[in-house]
């Protein structure tokens, strides 16, 4: 019997940022402007216009600019000659660089269950990736920057207003340890305390955070059976098919679950996105990615036992803290005192440099991810 829902907060659809009403993400939006007349100014991102000819011809399109919409020849020259621009797609890519909205897992993973991960819009794009990066190509280099701009304007507009919590750590933690399932308690308990969770998107403790708020809005006993089952695919290494079917079946199996937000990469394309993050960010640019991550996490970020990548992040989140270049410094939270002290001592760096600053009052080290929300909340507000 599937577990009864209970209440929980969960991220809020956020109002739109100013000036937002011009852009027209799906077809329902275009249907209702359009019924009045006029796309003036309108920014139309990656909607399908084969069938609105009759509307386009109509329309006032001054200004206006249709990316990568598929549209009728008449109706193209009609948009031009009013003034409007359009920017056809491209043919053959295995993404949109033009796309209005984040991905979903089953936008990435579409075609798993028929053809492996190999056969996903994930792995074809990847696989695009790497065969454009070694040639040098300047017009494909143009559409990765095109897609990775579209994927901050749809990310910037899902979180406009959230209380955003990031939660960094190792692509490496795998499903099954003690490592994972307290990354998934931290993340459905700041779930269930009204943060908005977001991860690097990826495998290991990334996924397990995201599977945390996931269950954030079923009895606590979802959560122990999902992890019971999730660990008989531990890693996503050597089948990252048989890793991500686990975890649709875990979907499948309890729907609806929490929101969250993952912010993988194609840089590294050895580590998928994960299944658990309802609303996907995903770059090609690494550096973006990251900075992006750490920019948005304004109610602060924890950093949970990781490598050399988790220590970079410390020191990028570090950085702006230092000389307030985003404002009021937001909260560090590292979780593991032996890791962190220890094993890569980034602590005792963290803390002299913070030292006489007011990022000093908003660094913390914990033994443990059950102490993090509280911990949170004595912070000040941001």
């Amino acid at each position: 019997m599937q577990p009864t829902p209970e209440p929980a907060s969960a991220p809020r659809p956020s109002p739109q940022l100013p000036g937002a009403d011009r852009e027209i993400e799906t077809l329902a939006e275009f249907d209702e402007t359009a019924a009045r007349g006029s796309l003036a100014g309108c920014r139309v991102q990656a909607i399908d216009l084969m069938e609105r000819t009759s509307a386009l011809r109509a329309c006032d399109a001054t200004g206006a600019v249709f990316l990568g919409c598929p549209m009728e020849d008449s109706a193209a020259d009609a948009v031009r000659a009013a003034g409007g621009l359009v920017f056809p797609p491209v043919p053959g890519l295995p993404f949109n660089p033009y796309r209005g909205l984040l991905y979903t897992p089953d936008d990435l993973f579409a075609g798993l269950a028929d053809g492996g991960y190999e056969a996903t819009p994930d792995a074809r794009a990847y696989a695009w990736f790497q065969e454009t990066k070694a040639d040098g190509d300047v017009f494909s280099s143009m559409l990765r920057a095109i897609h990775d701009d579209s994927i901050s304007d749809a990310l910037d507009e899902l979180l406009l207003s959230a209380r955003v919590v990031g939660v960094m750590g190792g692509h490496a933690m795998a499903r099954g340890t003690e490592a994972y399932e307290g990354a998934a308690r931290l993340g459905r308990s700041l779930a269930r305390a009204g943060f908005t969770v977001a991860t690097g998107g990826g495998p290991g403790a990334m996924e397990a955070a995201n599977l945390g708020s996931y269950a954030s809005v079923f009895r606590d006993e979802m959560l122990d059976e999902a992890l019971e089952l999730l660990a008989k695919a531990p890693s996503f290494t050597p089948s990252i098919t048989y890793w991500a079917r686990a975890a649709f079946d875990i979907r499948e199996r309890w729907p609806s679950g929490g929101a969250s937000v993952g912010i993988p990469t194609w840089f590294y394309g050895h580590e998928p996105p994960n299944a658990f993050a309802t609303q996907l960010a995903k770059y090609f640019a690494n550096a973006t990615r990251e900075d992006g991550l750490l920019a948005r996490s304004n109610a602060g970020v924890v950093f949970l036992p990781g490598a050399a990548g988790t220590v970079q992040e410390i020191f990028d989140a570090a950085t702006p803290n230092y000389y307030e270049s985003r404002g009021r410094p937001a909260p560090m939270i590292l979780v593991n005192r032996e890791h962190w002290t220890e094993r890569l001592p980034a602590w005792p760096l963290l803390q002299a440099l913070a030292r006489g600053r007011s990022m000093e009052s908003r660094i913390a080290l914990v033994d443990t991810v059950d102490e993090v929300p509280g911990v949170l909340r004595g912070f000040s507000p941001l």
